[in-house]
């Protein structure tokens, strides 16, 4: 089991955070790497060059290594943090997922909207399912998590709405296949970086799709 209680796979490739000690998938992490002028920044998209520090995706645990120097030490060699990391961790990851989204629609893999979500629920063809954080308790209540699905509420209306061609929005749905996976992905670390009332996350259902 991981640090969050999730299953492991074994084909997962794993590292281990610089604050927490835990040995744990990549998906649930953030990759840090040095500029050549000694600035830490994130590499959400694992490919830039150079040796990768990485952090559990939490804001918490990302302002314990920059208030710590653990990337310092991680790197054994002086740094350059910059003050606002985790706000950058946690932007950078909302557009992502929103521009995940927002492809996933493009090709008919997602909808919004309470009775087309609704319909893709009642079907069975929903695989996830979004729930801005600022929306209506009561209205959010009268959908369901997909059998074998996921659950997520780290999105703003504004940003659900932007993934959608809209102002705003409040619900949305993603298919199985696709780009599923790797809005999941990412989805699952942003709500990390976005726990709240005492830690906890913004998720009803954490099961893996």
């Amino acid at each position: 089991m991981s640090r969050g209680g999730r299953e492991k796979l074994n084909e997962e490739p794993e590292r281990r955070c610089i604050v927490t000690g835990d040995v744990q998938p990549k998906a649930g992490l953030v990759r840090f790497v040095l500029g050549p002028d000694g600035t830490i920044f994130p590499d959400l998209a694992e490919k830039l060059p150079g040796r990768g520090i990485w952090v559990t995706a939490e804001r918490a645990v990302i302002d314990k290594a920059a208030a710590k120097g653990l990337f310092a030490r991680a790197a054994r060699a002086p740094v350059k943090l910059p003050e606002n990391l985790a706000d950058l961790v946690e932007e950078g990851l909302a557009h992502r997922v929103v521009e995940l989204i927002s492809l996933s629609r493009k090709t008919g893999g997602a909808v919004v909207g309470f009775e087309k979500v609704k319909g893709w629920l009642a079907e069975g063809r929903a695989r996830v399912l979004f729930q801005a954080s600022d929306g209506s308790d009561r209205g959010k209540g009268k959908l369901w998590t997909p059998e074998g699905g996921r659950w997520f509420g780290c999105l703003t209306s504004s940003e659900l709405g932007l993934a959608f061609g809209r102002d705003r929005a409040i619900h949305g749905a993603l298919a199985a296949g696709g780009l599923t996976p790797r809005v999941i992905r990412e989805a699952a670390r942003l709500a990390g970086m976005r726990k709240q009332d005492g830690g906890k996350p913004a998720m009803k259902d954490s099961k893996t799709a």
